[in-house]
């Protein structure tokens, strides 16, 4: 009627628990595969300690994710399964050499195709905006003409110089001095519909006023677009000239003065509506509230 000691029951558990393996990916023990190859590949002890080959194998696959070089570790104790490779024959060696090389030396030579790519289009597009800017035949003998090697390096900082010229946030500059000594001129503040509003403590911050987002392609089409556009003006405005070198010059500043003048009423009239707006209070009736919203700022 007497029973075993607890201390002799809880040994043969333990017994037990130690000679019976677990694989920790599928959680198989062994009366689920007795052919299974089990493995120790590293310093875990316990439920982690056995792992079949198979098992192991795939998921060492899915960490590599195609890489069979990528070195892999046990998520538990971080140590590193040695893995080892059946031997290759020189002639396979010599492929895979010349395969990891290839590897290697492509990202360098895509990046070299890609400069090289940028590079000709920029000295061809200062060979094409000197001939229109200097007419075809005087562009075209100036260029023969020139030294090679001074055209290589000088038609591409044309665009280059074009893409830095348009960086220059030149109107805000103005637009600074403008806010601060137009009270002194009644016509300039008559023509934008300035008021005292804008001298007040309730002005828009520094950061709200002079909000003006750059955009890449905008730039970017508006510098290289500039010699067309002076060209074009130059021979809608200035077709007397017989220059068209001068000519064009002329176009261009009258392009970009016209083109400023625009520009900076537009952002004054902003500002100014951005003085003169009003936050209302909240009122019962969310949707005609916003209505009543919309139209105003309409």
């Amino acid at each position: 009627m007497s029973s075993l000691p607890p201390n002799n029951a809880l040994g043969v558990h333990e017994s037990d628990t130690e000679s019976r393996r677990t694989c920790w990916v599928c959680l198989a023990v062994d009366d689920d595969d007795l052919d299974a190859e089990w493995l120790q590949p590293c310093q875990c002890r316990g439920t982690t300690k056995w792992v079949h080959q198979i098992c192991l194998e795939d998921w060492i696959d899915s960490k590599q994710s195609g890489n069979s070089r990528t070195s892999v570790s046990c998520p538990q104790c971080n140590t590193e399964y040695i893995i080892i490779f059946p031997s290759l024959g020189t002639f396979v060696q010599i492929i895979d050499l010349t395969d990891r090389l290839i590897y290697r030396i492509c990202p360098f030579v895509a990046a070299g195709v890609v400069i090289g790519s940028i590079y000709w289009t920029a000295v061809t597009y200062g060979a094409v905006t000197i001939m229109q800017v200097l007419g075809h035949k005087e562009g075209l003998s100036a260029m023969e003409q020139a030294d090679p090697i001074f055209l290589l390096v000088g038609l591409p900082t044309i665009p280059l110089a074009l893409i830095i010229s348009k960086l220059t946030r030149w109107d805000d500059i103005v637009l600074n001095l403008w806010r601060k000594h137009s009270s002194r001129i009644p016509a300039i503040k008559y023509i934008f519909g300035e008021d005292n509003i804008c001298n007040r403590e309730r002005s828009p911050t520094e950061r709200s006023a002079y909000s003006d987002p750059v955009s890449f392609t905008r730039l970017l089409c508006g510098a290289l677009m500039l010699p067309t556009f002076a060209s074009c003006t130059g021979k809608l405005f200035f077709g007397y000239v017989m220059s068209n070198l001068q000519r064009t010059i002329w176009g261009g500043v009258a392009f970009l003065m016209v083109k400023g003048i625009f520009k900076l009423y537009l952002r004054q009239k902003h500002y100014v509506r951005l003085c003169q707006r009003k936050i209302l209070n909240y009122k019962e009736g969310t949707q005609s509230n916003q209505e009543e919203r919309l139209v105003i700022i309409s």
